[in-house]
């Protein structure tokens, strides 16, 4: 019996498609060069913050319609316009996970949360706001992510880094 298909989108803030292909990730290559990577195509006319750009891409609406226009998310749609965890869970109650440490995306902060009810979720704040204490919220965050990927078997999964 074929096993069922699975969707995991990780995200890398602030890092371009195009600036990953021109250094060293041996690991994202290997998945790239198996026919894994899928890029996602973000309107010129978005606003260049990171807000914005995720909603649109765990949406699947451009920001006329989801409303994230910084990274402040008050006045957003993502009700009518829900992430891709969310809207799975809620129809037909698929197995679903979502993990980041920056909080508007899993809390109420900022007029969040942009994921709204994944069937799983995980958030490691880090620290202070320095690049050392990211480094370790994240580290978490690949930490649960794996052990949840790998034990839970969730069907459509969001990582953050």
């Amino acid at each position: 019996m074929p096993r069922a298909r699975r969707v995991l989108v990780v995200g890398i803030d602030g890092v371009r498609l195009d600036t990953l292909a021109r250094v060293p990730t041996p690991h994202l290559d290997t998945i790239t060069h198996s026919g894994f990577l899928a890029p996602v195509t973000v309107a010129e006319s978005t606003p260049t913050m990171s807000g914005p750009c995720w909603a649109t891409i765990v949406t699947g609406v451009r920001v006329t319609k989801h409303a994230v226009w910084s990274n402040d998310f008050g006045g957003h749609r993502l009700g009518v316009f829900p992430d891709f965890t969310t809207r799975l869970a809620c129809q037909d109650g698929r197995r679903t996970y979502a993990a980041a440490a920056w909080e508007p995306l899993v809390t109420v902060a900022d007029g969040g949360p942009m994921f709204r009810r994944p069937t799983r979720l995980t958030h490691h704040a880090p620290a202070a706001d320095t690049p050392e204490a990211w480094e370790e919220a994240d580290e978490a965050t690949v930490r649960d992510a794996v052990a949840v990927l790998t034990h839970e078997d969730p069907e459509a999964s969001f990582v953050y880094l």
